[in-house]
């Protein structure tokens, strides 16, 4: 605060509580030197408000409120402080704007960034919360899943075929319209929905060792394909 703020935030305070008037103008002079000195032009200033929440009127008014103690200038540099620790522990440093070559800018910006927030001149920069729901889908997002059928575009997918022969052969056969036996449980080694059937591996003693993947099943082909003819029904049906 400069000397002018503190001399109206000291005119403020005797409205408020008169044990603070001083009548002398040697005394009143050093009570406002007494002031600046402890909460005036540095490093640390006390400001006298911020464009974010502060106010140094609204701490010296809930001091007077609440204590019967005359107030002291560390009534007012106590709740700054909070409100500085407050903001800059809701604060997650956003990337710095320049190259993250030049280290000095990098460090510059976030130290900078990091000032303003103290000092209630910019908001505090929190990080992204994860969304779930149908109602935190991006709507642009949703129309091109829509349009295109899978996240993996049809260009994509056809170049990972030949890395992904038993995948591709799989969709090309659910596009000729063909059961997709991977889309049910498979009842004889339990393979879930999605996982490819597996074989036990027998040890000499007779115990199963291990698992290994193996051709689908017939068992589960085949509840695929009557899952596949029920859904066919239904809609008849309706």
């Amino acid at each position: 605060m400069e000397r002018r703020e503190i001399a109206a935030l000291l005119a403020y305070i005797g409205r408020l509580d008169p044990r603070t008037i001083r009548t002398d103008q040697g005394e009143a002079r050093d009570q406002l030197d007494q002031w600046h000195e402890l909460l005036g032009d540095d490093n640390d200033d006390v400001p006298m408000t911020t464009r974010h929440g502060w106010d140094a009127r609204i701490a010296a008014r809930q001091h007077i409120r609440t204590s019967p103690y005359q107030i002291l200038p560390a009534d007012i540099a106590r709740p700054w402080e909070s409100y500085r620790r407050n903001r800059l522990a809701r604060h997650s440093d956003p990337t710095p704007s320049v190259d993250p070559d030049d280290q000095a800018a990098w460090t510059a910006e976030l130290i900078g960034t990091r000032r303003a927030v103290a000092a209630g001149t910019a908001q505090p920069a929190q990080a992204r919360a994860i969304t779930t729901g149908r109602h935190a889908v991006n709507q642009k997002l949703e129309a091109r899943l829509r349009e295109i059928g899978s996240c993996i575009p049809p260009a994509a997918r056809a170049a990972l075929a030949p890395y992904r022969p038993s995948r591709a052969a799989r969709e090309a056969a659910v596009a000729q319209g063909l059961p997709d036996a991977l889309s049910v449980r498979c009842a004889w080694c339990l393979a879930q929905p999605g996982e490819p059937c597996r074989r036990r591996k027998i040890g000499p003693d007779g115990s199963a060792r291990g698992t290994a993947p193996c051709s689908t099943h017939p068992s589960r082909l085949d509840l695929a394909t009557a899952q596949q003819a029920e859904q066919v029904q239904q809609p008849a049906v309706a």
